[in-house]
C-alpha cells in the first residue's frame, strides 16, 4: 500500500527540498539583520537559529523556571509512570507557529521553539525557516537539538503540535525524533486546576493570573502570526518575525515556569503558599480522583476554611461529605450532610436518610429526613425540572420507609404499650 508522501506525489504535491530552486537572497531588513541568530548546518542543508539563555535568578513573573520538585503526582495524574523518573535536563519544552492554526495537510511549522535545563541555566534554542525550502534542515535541526529526551512538555502539544511535527517528519521522511518520548501536555492539567477560578485558562491567562507575568509591547497576538509569516515571505522584510520569536520565546519559558509552579504545588499542597480556597478544593479533587484519599480530606477542610463561593462552598461540602463516606468516617460525613441539609440541601437529607435507613435502622429518623426532603422539593421556589426529578423518588421512598416503620419490632412494642 502507498504511503502518504507516495500519495502525495502522485497529485503533483512537492515532497521535501529535491528540485526545489535555492532561496533567492533578499536586500535588506533579513533575519540574520534583525535578529541575532546564526546558521546551523545539517545534513540536509541550513537552518537559521536563535539561542537564548536565562539565568538562574531569571524569574517569569514571580516564578523561577528551575525544576526542584518532584513529578510524581504529575506522573500520575497523567497515567506515566516515566514521567517520575525523568531528570530536568532530558525535559524538552516545544512550541511551534505555524501557518495556520487548524492544522491540516498544507500547514507546516516555520519557527519551533525548544526549551531546556542545561545545569543551572535555561536554554532556549529556536529554530526558523527562512523559506519553506529549509524544512528539511529545520526538521534535522530539531532532532539534533531535541537529544538528550525523555519527555516534551507543551501546551496543548497533543493535540496540536505534536501532531503537526509528526506528520511534517512523515511528509518528509524523517524518523520522528519524539516517538519513544513521555509527554507532558499543560493545557488539561491547567484546565484541571483552575477552571473553577479563572475563565480562560489559556497560557496567557495563566501567566497573567498565576505567574504574575505581563508581556511587552513586542508580544504579537497568537492569531496574527501565520498572515506575518506569509507577508514576510512576500516581502523579504524580518522585523515583523522579532515579535513573533519573541512570542515563541515567552510561550516556551512559560511552560518552564507554569510546570516548575504546578509541580511544587503538587508536590507540597499543605506547606504551599495557596491563597484561594478554590484552588485548595481542585487539589483535593484531584488527589481523590488519584486515590490519595487521606490528602484530599485534609485539602477539603483546608479549602473549606477560606473564602469560596455560595454554590463551590455547596458541592465542595458534598463531594467532601462523600468522600468521609469512603473512607469509613461516618460521623464526618453525618456532620457534613446536616450542615448541607441545614441550608436545604435534597441530597444531604436524602444521605442521611439512606444512613439511617440502612445503617442503623432508624426508621423514624430516615422518615424525618426523608419527609424534609419532600419539603424542600415541594417548595414554590424550587426548580421544576429538578422536582420532577427528585419527588417521584422521595414520595416512594418515604411510603417504604413508613411501610417498614410500622413493622419494626421497635414500633410493634410502641403499640403494645
Amino acid at each position: 500500500m502507498a504511503d502518504l508522501s507516495d500519495k502525495l506525489k502522485t497529485l503533483g504535491v512537492q515532497i521535501g527540498a529535491k528540485n526545489i530552486p535555492p532561496r533567492q537572497p533578499r536586500r535588506g531588513n533579513s533575519i540574520d539583520q534583525v535578529i541575532d541568530g546564526r546558521v546551523h548546518v545539517t545534513p540536509l542543508g541550513e537552518a537559521f537559529v536563535v539561542e537564548t539563555m536565562y539565568p538562574p535568578d531569571y524569574r517569569h513573573g514571580q516564578v523561577t523556571l528551575g525544576l526542584n520538585a518532584s513529578l510524581q503526582t504529575i506522573a500520575a495524574w497523567a497515567n506515566e509512570t516515566r514521567i517520575a523518573q525523568c531528570e530536568p535536563s532530558r525535559l524538552v519544552f516545544l512550541d511551534t507557529e505555524t501557518t495556520g492554526l487548524a492544522g491540516g495537510m498544507g500547514t507546516f511549522a516555520f519557527l519551533i521553539g525548544l526549551g531546556r535545563f542545561d545545569g543551572a541555566v535555561f536554554r532556549l534554542t529556536q529554530i526558523f525557516m527562512r523559506d519553506p525550502i529549509e524544512e528539511p534542515a529545520a526538521l534535522a535541526a530539531l532532532a539534533e537539538f531535541l537529544q538528550p529526551l525523555d519527555a516534551i512538555v507543551t501546551f496543548n502539544g497533543k493535540a496540536f503540535d505534536a501532531p503537526l511535527l509528526r506528520n511534517r517528519c512523515i511528509l518528509n521522511r524523517h524518523e520522528i525524533p519524539f516517538a519513544d518520548a513521555a509527554h507532558i501536555d499543560l493545557l488539561p492539567l491547567a484546565r484541571r486546576l483552575w477552571r473553577d477560578r479563572l475563565e480562560s485558562r489559556a497560557l496567557g491567562s495563566l501567566e497573567q493570573h498565576i505567574m504574575g507575568m505581563r508581556r511587552t509591547e513586542d508580544e504579537v497576538p497568537g492569531w496574527l502570526i501565520p498572515q506575518m509569516y506569509f507577508d514576510y515571505l512576500q516581502s523579504g522584510d524580518a522585523r515583523p518575525m522579532k515579535g513573533v520569536l519573541y512570542h515563541n520565546a515567552m510561550d516556551v519559558v512559560a511552560m518552564a515556569a507554569l510546570l516548575n509552579h504546578i509541580a511544587q504545588m503538587l508536590d507540597d499542597p499543605f506547606n504551599f503558599a495557596l491563597e484561594h480556597g478554590i484552588d485548595i478544593i481542585a487539589i483535593g479533587k484531584l488527589f481523590e480522583d488519584l486515590g490519595r484519599l487521606d490528602d484530599a480530606a485534609k485539602l477539603y477542610a483546608r479549602g473549606l476554611e477560606l473564602e469560596l463561593s455560595e454554590s463551590a462552598f455547596r458541592e465542595s461540602v458534598r463531594r467532601f461529605a462523600n468522600l468521609q463516606k469512603r473512607r469509613g468516617d461516618m460521623s464526618a460525613a453525618i456532620e457534613l450532610w446536616r450542615s448541607a441539609a441545614g441550608t436545604k440541601q435534597v441530597y444531604a437529607c436524602v444521605e442521611l436518610a439512606k444512613h439511617y435507613e440502612h445503617k442503623t435502622r432508624d426508621y423514624a429518623q430516615a422518615i424525618e429526613h426523608t419527609r424534609a426532603a419532600l419539603d424542600i422539593v415541594r417548595a414554590a421556589d424550587f426548580p421544576r425540572d429538578l422536582r420532577k426529578l427528585w419527588q417521584k423518588d422521595l414520595e416512594h421512598r418515604l411510603a417504604r420507609l413508613e411501610l417498614k416503620n410500622k413493622k419494626s419490632p421497635a414500633n410493634r412494642a410502641n403499640q403494645r404499650e
